[in-house]
């Protein structure tokens, strides 16, 4: 396997043999290991010493169930801190299958008016990948559903690619990356931290992988893999959140809509209530149902990229059967549906695929519309203003300049006192005073509010892997802890997040993925190790961060969620100081 350079400064290209250093290290773990021990602290972000890693992880490019996981990582716009950005597609697997260990964007570009493509194909020959280099100035600018068909016109239909929107050229800090689904879309998101924009300073508009011919990722134990590869499809499809025809398959990731607003902690209009009465008109349901109406028959989710056996990945159809979107997942479902009072889900539908076409993080994206709409640049609930402040950020307005700046820089520049933000970055969809957990993860984890660094909501909300009381704060320093350690496991495994769901109620599945990832590695790792080695990441993405300027202040709530009680539960964000310290005190 080969670790791949390419600078930008001079477009030159260096494949290194990978350092023992790194030899077991992938996904989340290499990426935030390059970003420590190559990128300065204080470096500026879209300036020439930062660097964006894409990794894959330890089973990507496997038969592994839902492995074809990449992380991309750098230091982030919107937070100042480490950042490690996850998302599946078809992009992961080829580029594991290439043997790319990670590949490395480096240095910038004198000439700032040309963007560069990078055509990554096997090169039988010489036994290792070939790059070349392309002007890709005529895709930027544009609409990201325009441009993809040409890219597979240009290169072929066996291609995957990854990229940025017009976001990420114009430097925002809700800018993320891009990568095609199976259907061809571009709908895959490493959508958070602005790591979109990285990618668009360094001129770099595509990164195309055509895999053919490529030999694959080395197993060394494969008795030992396949024997791991069982445990976990049998526990994938057993557990009713996974399996087919359930709450994922069924519903897709916006099934947690009426959940959570049941629990009372749906963010709504802008971090006001808990409790969305349109709820029920935007769930997961409901885009089932209306499925059902508009085509006439039931119709189940699909896989969002190769390998992947939980299909939660839903596609919108407008009234006529066209296709309006694909996915309308519950993050963005909710940011842009109940966090701005709006329960029309076509309007939600049209949004998610305007942030898709300009490169937007939906999450954050959501939250600074809810934020102006609080300010009141539009009114809350109103779609078609919202809708136009998306066009806002795609024109690159003055407007959608301060817009695509992200929640926090928008929020204060707009003289908004109720900002959803931690460490710069906006909150995803559960609110931390009805689930304390989550508040926990969002206070403390190394990349700035996120749900997925440390998903609580298993326990607190799911009941899936024991059972948390969301509204106490007893042993959530504790709850947190372990979850974000497994959760960095989890990201640097090449698994796509979902399977904590059957692994935490499984054993069996538990025991599967560690077997998966010794099979593949020859390591003779134990539950204990899973533990070790995510806070092991931890702890350098920590230290990364204060390099940067973090302290303790940083691991902090909003001021307002502290001193205003949230409908309906009437909670406050109260868990104290020494709580929210103990998480990496005691990791």
């Amino acid at each position: 396997m080969w670790i791949l350079r390419i600078n930008m400064t001079d477009r030159s290209v260096k494949f290194e043999d990978v350092p023992e250093k790194y030899k077991y290290l992938a996904g989340r773990g290499l990426t935030s290991q390059i970003v420590y021990d190559e990128v300065p602290p204080l470096a500026h972000p879209l300036g020439p010493s930062n660097k964006l890693i894409f990794a894959t992880g330890i089973v990507t490019g496997t038969s592994a169930p839902t492995s074809a996981r990449v992380s991309a990582g750098g230091k982030s716009p919107l937070t100042g801190g480490i950042k490690e950005s996850n998302a599946g597609s078809p992009w992961a697997h080829d580029l594991a299958v290439m043997r790319i260990k990670a590949l490395i964007l480096e240095g910038l570009p004198e000439d700032k008016k040309t963007f560069w493509g990078i055509h990554l194909s096997w090169d039988a020959d010489a036994g290792k990948p070939k790059v070349d280099f392309f002007d890709a100035t005529e895709y930027t600018g544009k609409d990201l559903y325009e441009v993809a068909p040409k890219l597979f016109e240009r290169f072929g239909d066996r291609i995957s690619f990854a990229g940025c929107g017009v976001s990420g050229e114009y430097g925002y800090g809700n800018a993320g990356i891009v990568y095609n689904d199976l259907a061809k879309r571009p709908s895959r998101y490493s959508g958070r931290g602005g790591l979109g924009s990285v990618m668009g300073s360094k001129r770099v508009k595509f990164i195309v992988i055509d895999a053919k011919g490529a030999p694959g990722v080395e197993i060394v134990d494969k008795a030992l893999f396949d024997e791991g590869r069982k445990k976990m499809i049998d526990a994938i499809r057993s557990h009713d959140i996974t399996k087919p025809k359930g709450g994922l398959n069924s519903f897709g990731t916006a099934v947690l809509v009426n959940i959570l607003n049941e629990a009372g902690g749906l963010p709504t209009r802008n971090f006001s209530s808990g409790r969305f009465e349109g709820a029920a008109k935007i769930a997961g349901e409901a885009i089932f149902e209306t499925n059902k109406q508009r085509l006439g028959k039931d119709l189940y989710n699909h896989a969002c990229s190769p390998g992947c056996i939980i299909q939660c990945s839903n596609t919108l159809y407008d009234e006529n059967g066209k296709e309006i979107t694909s996915c309308v997942e519950y993050e963005s479902d909710w940011a842009l549906g109940a966090n701005c009072g709006i329960d029309d889900l076509d309007a939600i539908g049209e949004m998610v695929q305007l942030c898709n076409a300009y490169g937007l993080d939906t999450i954050e994206t959501g939250c600074t519309i809810a934020v102006a709409m609080e300010a009141g640049v539009i009114p809350f609930g109103d779609a078609k203003g919202a809708i136009q402040l998306l066009h806002e950020m795609g024109k690159g307005t003055h407007l959608g300049r301060i817009l695509g700046a992200g929640t926090e820089t928008a929020g204060k520049v707009l003289g908004v006192t109720r900002i959803p933000a931690v460490k710069g970055q906006s909150m995803p969809a559960y609110e931390p005073r009805a689930v304390k957990g989550i508040g926990v993860t969002y206070a403390t984890t190394t990349m700035g509010a996120d749900h997925t660094a440390g998903y609580t909501i298993a326990p607190e909300i799911l009941s899936v892997g024991g059972k948390a009381d969301p509204l106490s704060n007893e042993g959530k320093a504790a709850l947190s802890r372990a979850f974000q350690a497994t959760t960095a496991f989890i990201d640097s495994s090449g698994h796509c997040l979902f399977i904590a769901f059957p692994i935490l109620d499984i054993a069996s599945g538990y025991q599967g993925m560690i077997d998966e990832c010794n099979g593949v590695l020859g390591t003779k790792w134990t539950a204990d190790d899973v533990l070790r080695i995510g806070s092991e990441i931890l702890k350098v993405e920590r230290a990364f961060n204060e390099a940067a300027g973090f302290t303790k202040a940083h691991d902090r709530m909003p001021e307002f969620m502290k001193r205003e009680p949230l409908p309906p539960h009437n909670q406050v964000f109260d868990v104290p100081d020494e709580v929210l310290d103990a998480v990496y005190a005691e990791l």
